[in-house]
């Protein structure tokens, strides 16, 4: 798929807490239904990157747009035009499956049919509508994640933000979480996702590595391999960052 449209503009962006620089110069687009890699090693950045792409946090200096708003300026509609799943679990375990979909729904302002509609559909491709009445303190923990990014496209945002999604499932789980996430980037929602696993930097269009809050490098993961030449994106990540 050849993505043209621009949902992500960040220019010279910097974030800086006292002396120490977070952010340094950030510089790079996103794509409409572009799957986009945000990687780096614990301390790079990309947390407190994603946190200012979301609205909760503002840059020191330099611009950012997200689905068409300044994120310093329209923070809040930001995040009425983003979805975002946590590395940390972030249904209530007490509620059941259709109430969590439903609390989240009536935040982004989807109530009445247009909820329902949506939740039967959510659940169908998941083969998932007869337990709608289910704790989710009483599902495993994959499916819990895929319930997770369910909930966070149920108001159909432009941009949904995954911060290490996969993080502690199963490999099956993973391979079925990434069909999702292409299924979502098919029908042109944007995916701007942080990982820690290398193979799952291979699924991405494009990946950006940071490293001391720097963009380390930009580009598809065939061409940074190619350019370094080696093999894996694991080298990649070892050569740009150690």
């Amino acid at each position: 798929m050849t993505h043209t449209e621009t949902v992500i503009t960040v220019s010279h962006l910097y974030k800086k807490f006292g002396k120490f620089t977070a952010n340094d110069d950030l510089n790079f687009e996103v794509y409409r239904g572009e799957i986009f890699g945000f990687l780096g090693a614990n301390g790079a950045g990309k947390t407190t990157a994603m946190r200012i792409l979301c609205g909760l946090s503002s840059p020191t200096s330099g611009t950012a747009m997200v689905a068409g708003y300044n994120v310093a300026e329209q923070p809040e509609l930001v995040k009425r035009n983003i979805g975002y799943m946590s590395q940390k679990f972030s249904l209530y375990e007490d509620l059941t499956i259709w109430e969590n979909m439903r609390l989240y729904a009536g935040i982004y302002g989807v109530t009445g049919k247009a909820f329902r509609d949506r939740a039967e559909n959510l659940l169908s491709e998941l083969h998932f509508l007869n337990h709608r009445h289910e704790l989710i303190a009483g599902l495993s923990l994959g499916w819990k994640q895929k319930l997770a990014f369910t909930v966070a496209l149920i108001h159909r945002p432009a941009i949904v933000f995954l911060d290490e999604p996969t993080g502690g499932v199963d490999p099956v789980t993973r391979r079925q979480f990434w069909e999702m996430i292409y299924e979502a980037a098919h029908q042109g929602t944007t995916i701007f996702v942080t990982t820690h696993y290398m193979d799952e930097a291979e699924y991405c269009d494009r990946i950006t590595i940071m490293a001391d809050g720097k963009i380390k490098a930009l580009d598809t993961p065939g061409n940074l391999k190619a350019s370094m030449g080696v093999e894996t994106m694991n080298e990649v990540f070892v050569g740009l960052t150690r």
